[in-house]
């Protein structure tokens, strides 16, 4: 076989294999919203045959049994999923702009953010990040954990301008407005070399808690620029973002020249250590302590995607965010962009 030969049917074998995923995936998704659309029609049927003549829980049960009976083998009549149905109508009917949504997303998914949120605003959120991040059921499970919907609302970056839009959403997810280390045996004060070296010795907590994507590259990374030597504090990679992921640690309260020092980290990542098939890097400034106010003002100019998080040591108690979310209305117009 010929150079040129080889290389079209390369390029003809990778077109039909493509063909083959997507017909698949079409396929998978008509399955799903058809078994979406039948565990509905349960949950209604049973929803109206209670009200309409007052039939109790004895039915659900009777009505496993005997459908378990009819179709042997055929998970899905349990008792449970049966009363899942009849959730699952109950907490969407009312509800036209999520009743769409639904189908998108694999039926036991549908089931955990059903029973986890009891918000339609904090469903919506899930059920789109769901199926525009691919995400499988463990991992949703760890992001309703880590409450994603409190991070991506509250979390404080510059990352709406900063980040290309491809890649905008899944990095506000990978920034935490406050990091729990109560893994560290570390007291109320303590230097940020202690603080650094107790990370590295705790090295895949600390990743676990970063978010579960990040790798380890390095601790006080060193770039040399005009004979000078410089050294980041922690350098990770994510690997979802395909960057970079630069972190300066502060034991105090942040300050607003922070914000510059990672621009010129972030800089010279970009110019001399990122591959050319790697993304823009990220820079995230970890701090005992901040004034979202300064944040806010800090970040406002700066060209270069930077977040801005607290730390703790205490035991996993998570900050109060609600009273740092957006208004309803700024909550609805963030999720509206989720496509």
């Amino acid at each position: 076989m010929s150079v040129i030969v080889a290389a079209e049917y390369k390029t003809f074998l990778k077109e039909i294999k493509e063909r083959i995923h997507k017909a698949q995936y079409d396929a998978f998704k008509a399955v799903n919203k058809e078994l979406i659309n039948l565990y509905w029609d349960i949950g209604k049927s049973i929803v109206a045959k209670q009200e309409k003549l007052g039939w109790g829980k004895a039915i659900v049960e009777t009505l496993a049994k005997d459908l378990q009976k009819e179709f042997p083998g055929i998970q899905g009549f349990s008792v449970q999923n049966l009363w899942n149905m009849r959730q699952f109508y109950s907490a969407y009917n009312d509800n036209p702009k999520l009743q769409p949504l639904v189908g998108e997303i694999s039926w036991t998914k549908n089931v955990i953010i059903m029973q986890r949120c009891k918000d339609d605003i904090q469903r919506e959120f899930y059920i789109k990040t769901t199926k525009k991040f691919g995400w499988t059921k463990d991992v949703l499970i760890n992001q309703l954990e880590a409450g994603a919907f409190e991070r991506y609302m509250a979390n404080q970056t510059n990352f709406d301008k900063a980040v290309s839009a491809k890649y905008r959403h899944q990095a506000k997810l990978a920034v935490k407005d406050e990091y729990s280390f109560d893994f560290l045996e570390l007291g109320d004060e303590h230097s940020e070399k202690e603080l650094e070296r107790a990370l590295l010795e705790n090295v895949r907590k600390f990743l676990i808690e970063m978010g579960g994507y990040f790798t380890f590259v390095g601790n006080q990374y060193r770039l040399e620029i005009d004979d000078q030597e410089f050294f980041i504090d922690l350098l990770l990679y994510h690997r979802q973002l395909r960057c970079l992921v630069a972190i300066e640690l502060k034991v105090g309260a942040f300050k607003p020249e922070y914000a510059g020092k990672m621009q010129f980290y972030l800089s010279a990542l970009n110019d001399k250590i990122k591959l050319p098939d790697e993304n823009f890097s990220i820079g995230i400034i970890l701090c005992k302590d901040k004034s979202r106010t300064i944040v806010e003002y800090a970040l406002r100019d700066t060209k270069k995607p930077i977040g801005v998080s607290t730390y703790k040591l205490t035991e996993k108690l998570p900050r109060e965010l609600k009273k740092y979310l957006p208004s309803p209305e700024e909550i609805i117009e963030r999720i509206k962009n989720l496509k």
